[in-house]
């Protein structure tokens, strides 16, 4: 293979406690650490293990979103990528809409392979490389705990509600990884450095034929509930009674 593509969203660090803004209009962005979507890293990091192994000869990392998600970009770089686009646009775009922008860079970098991760953790929607590969008439592994790359064919381990499943398929194609794909390496502050110097294109979403209107609108966020105070007992008998209060159980 000659080129892999990666695709990196912009979130809100998995660490950070989400806090809504007193309207409920959103979520409260400022001064919140901002990071690479965990499974999207995951992605990334399988790239670079294929490219180590010989198997392919350049890593371009893309993201769709702000000029803020050059900082998520240039950490791409930084864990090893070759070169990084981002497609900038200063509104949250749907999934499909997403789809199609990186169905034009795919048409215009020609990668043999494109990953990313399996859902973002902002919107958990888990549609992008389903879209992208139904748009791109290629073949799609989502889930893949385990990809093997073998000339111009892969197989992957999916993980699926009854347990695993493994599939081949043709290069080129879209994978989304989960969780036990890999763990991604951690990044040297040399490595850092040498980013700063490493490509980095900005192309406007009206270049791509790309378009920021929306289908959906969201009219309010609200938090999830309060979770209730733990109610000790004394045995089991007043286990099973609260548990019949709560009706929880019957009999």
């Amino acid at each position: 293979m000659q080129r892999l593509m990666v695709c990196l969203k912009r979130v809100v660090d998995y660490n950070v406690r989400v806090r809504l803004k007193p309207d409920g209009s959103g979520v409260i962005f400022d001064g919140i650490k901002m990071s690479i979507n965990p499974f999207d890293e995951i992605a990334l990091e399988e790239a670079l293990r294929i490219r180590e192994r010989s198997q392919a000869e350049e890593v371009v990392v893309v993201s769709v979103g702000t000029t803020e998600s050059q900082q998520q970009l240039r950490t791409g770089l930084a864990m090893g990528a070759d070169r990084a686009i981002l497609v900038e646009t200063d509104r949250a775009l749907e999934p499909l809409t997403i789809a199609k922008v990186l169905l034009s860079l795919v048409e215009r970098e020609g990668p043999d392979l494109v990953l990313l991760g399996k859902q973002a953790i902002d919107a958990d929607n888990n549609q992008t490389a389903q879209m992208l590969a139904a748009l791109w008439q290629r073949p799609q592994a989502t889930f893949t705990s385990e990809l093997t790359i073998d000339a111009s064919t892969a197989t992957a381990v999916r993980e699926v509600d009854a347990g695993l499943e493994v599939i081949e398929f043709d290069l080129p194609a879209v994978v989304s990884s989960d969780l036990r794909l890999n763990e991604p390496r951690y990044v040297k502050l040399p490595e850092i450095m040498k980013a700063k110097k490493k490509p980095l294109e900005v192309i406007a979403l009206a270049d791509l034929g790309g378009t920021d209107t929306s289908q959906f609108r969201i009219s309010s966020m609200d938090p999830p509930p309060a979770r209730e105070k733990g109610v000790f007992v004394k045995n089991v008998a007043e286990l099973v009674a609260a548990l019949k209060t709560k009706g929880l159980v019957s009999g």
